[in-house]
Parts: C-alpha cells; sequence; structure tokens
C-alpha cells in the first residue's frame, strides 16, 4: 500500500522529503510525497533534494517518479538496500551533510560497511555544517548502534562549494536502544575554527572571540583547533564549531559560519553564545540533535530517551513521520528548561521486518 505523505506538514522544508525517503527504505513502503517545500519561497525540489532522493533510489534500488527541478510531487518505491561504494556530485554548493542526513539511516541496515563519496558543501548556511556531523552527530548516533564515519577531503563554501566528503558506514541488523537525559558537569569546551581561501588569521581571530565570550559567561577554557585550507576547487568561506565535553557519548555544541562583511570576531562570538543558550537547559543534547536522533529512536529495539534543549520544528516534524511510517508513539515532557523525548522503538530490522 503507497504511503502518501504531505510535505507541506510541520515545518514544510527539506527534511520531511529525506525522512520520508529514508524511512521508506528502511521500511520497504513505497511513498508519495505531495506538497514538497510548499512553504519556502521556492516551492518543489532543488538540486540538493534531488541528489538525496536519486543516492537513495539508487542505494535501495527504487523507482522514483518526479526528480525533477520544482517538482512538487514524488513517488517512491524501494527495493532491497544495497551496501557498496558510491560517489555522488551536488554540483552546486548544495549541502552534503543534508545529503548525509538521508543516507545514513539507510545504509544503517546495510548488509556490510559502504563507502560514500560525495561532492558539494561542507559548510552552508541552513543545515549543520560537516564538523558538527562529525564531531557531534556521529558520535551521539554511536549510542543507538550507527557505526559511521566522515572524512574530509575538501572544504567547499557557499556558493561555490566544491568540497568532498567521505562517509563509511557499517551496516547492522538492527538498532539499539539508549537513554541520556540530562548531561553531567562540563569538563571543558574545545573546538575547530577553519578558514578556506582565506588569511590564516581569520580562524585565530574567530578562535580567539569564541574564548573570550566563553569566560565572559563563566565557562571553562578548552583549546580551540585551527584549521588553514588552500583549495582550487572552491572559494573563500570560514566557520568554527564549540563542543561541551561533559561525558558519555552525547555532546552539546553550536556553530557560526563566515560571511562577506562579517567579521571573525562576530562569527566567534556568535557560535559561544549559542553554545551557552544550549548548555542552559542543562539536557544530554543540544535541539539539532533533537531531530536527528528521532529516527534512530524510532527505529530500535527498545525504549529511548533523550533530553534536549528544545523542540524544534525539525523535532516535530520527524516524530510525526516517524509515528506515520513505524506506528510508534512518543511522549515529551519538560524537564526544568529542557524537554525530555522517549518512545519504544518498533525494532526495526534489516530488510523492513520488525
Amino acid at each position: 500500500m503507497l504511503q502518501e505523505i504531505d510535505g507541506s506538514h510541520g515545518e514544510g522544508g527539506g527534511q520531511i522529503l529525506r525522512g520520508a525517503i529514508a524511512l521508506s527504505a528502511m521500511t520497504g513502503k513505497p511513498t508519495r510525497i505531495i506538497n514538497i517545500r510548499s512553504k519556502r519561497p521556492n516551492p518543489g525540489l532543488q538540486p540538493q533534494h534531488i541528489v538525496s532522493l536519486k543516492a537513495a533510489a539508487t542505494i535501495c534500488g527504487a523507482v522514483a517518479k518526479g526528480l525533477e527541478i520544482g517538482s512538487t510531487e514524488v513517488e517512491f518505491a524501494p527495493g532491497r538496500i544495497v551496501a557498496g561504494s558510491y560517489i555522488f556530485d551536488i554540483k552546486t554548493a548544495g549541502s552534503i551533510t543534508l545529503v548525509i542526513q538521508a543516507l545514513l539511516p539507510i545504509l544503517s541496515f546495510g548488509e556490510r560497511t559502504s563507502v560514500v563519496t560525495i561532492e558539494g558543501g561542507t559548510d552552508v548556511p541552513w543545515s549543520p555544517g560537516i564538523d558538527y556531523v562529525r564531531q557531534v552527530m556521529i558520535p551521539g548516533l554511536s549510542a543507538f548502534g550507527v557505526r559511521a564515519g566522515v572524512e574530509v577531503e575538501r572544504r567547499g563554501h557557499y556558493p561555490r562549494g566544491g568540497g568532498r566528503v567521505t562517509l563509511n558506514v557499517e551496516g547492522a541488523e538492527s538498532l539499539l536502544p539508549h537513554s541520556a537525559v540530562k548531561r553531567g558537569e562540563v569538563r571543558c569546551i574545545t573546538g575547530l575554527s577553519h578558514c578556506t581561501n582565506l588569511p590564516g588569521h581569520v580562524a585565530r581571530r574567530q578562535a580567539d572571540a569564541a574564548l573570550e565570550q566563553l569566560r565572559e559567561c563563566g565557562f571553562c577554557e578548552g583549546k580551540i583547533d585551527e584549521e588553514i585550507s588552500q583549495t582550487q576547487s572552491g572559494g573563500p568561506g570560514s566557520g568554527i564549531l564549540l563542543l561541551a565535553e561533559a561525558g558519555g557519548t552525547m555532546h552539546v555544541a553550536a556553530d557560526a559560519l563566515g560571511a562577506k562583511g562579517k567579521r571573525a570576531e562576530e562569527v566567534g562570538r556568535e557560535a559561544a553564545n549559542r553554545l551557552v543558550n544550549e548548555l542552559r537547559s542543562g539536557m544530554a543534547a543540544d535541539r539539532h540533535m533533537g531531530d536527528m536522533a528521532i529516527i534512530y529512536m524510532a527505529s530500535a529495539t527498545g525504549i529511548s530517551e533523550l533530553g534536549i534543549s528544545s523542540m524544534t520544528p525539525h523535532t516535530e516534524t520527524m516524530i510525526w513521520l516517524s509515528e506515520v511510517f513505524l506506528g510508534v508513539k512518543w511522549e515529551s515532557k519538560t524537564q526544568g528548561s529542557g524537554i525530555a523525548i522517549k518512545v519504544n522503538g518498533a525494532g526495526l530490522k534489516r530488510g523492513g521486518k520488525k
């Protein structure tokens, strides 16, 4: 039976599209998605969405219809997930990390290890940066039995792109439940400040400003590494990720990107203030990890609970979507200034079995 999903539900953007395709491939349920990105200024599919869909279709041998720029309706009939080596090129500065979000849950149910190379944008607006994915998302998801790693060959910033990343995923028969509600005491704050095709002092100034802001807010200092690179394929760009280490696999983090006319000091302070706001909740995970973890928690065998700093529209959308595809029921309750979300996972196994 064809599962129809209204793409205008909740936040009404690309997240519901990627999530629906991933769940379709994982469960083997064919799906039709309508009203795709209807709430965006430029509705319908854009290049990075098409790459995600074509990549997912390739990996699971799906028959896909409607994969055209501006299309607001897609049909996706999945086959068997085939682990292997793949290369996908977005051909723009479209977000590599959003393609990873679409493919990682699918490949997690593969029969063996997969190696996927993706070209496009590594650090672009309105999507998680590649450092967040490799230092926060991937380690956090390991608690649910996801075995993956990310290597960055070169960065690619908006608007030119040119980045190249390799994702390695070891397939599993099923995923594990995990509970992490409150975080421990922050031991230190570490991070990575980077710049590409810019003077090296840009990365240093971002790091120095972030540390100064953290000190003013009463947080202990850590070490912020600097990465300075020059590439032929991409344009200039910079950014910084700050990560609070408090024990366990879950980390609370925040990042910020540079932009034309935006001083390096502003980038560093922006990331520091975002991290401080996340830490005030006292919860184990930040708001972005919330929506990223939903699909894995809902698929796992057993009860999982996660403390997040706030419930974002993306998180609400993924909760609804997982209930539609997997038949699970979520609970949420306020704890202090954060929220604890809980689910008894569907016990999904390789091949879409429960």
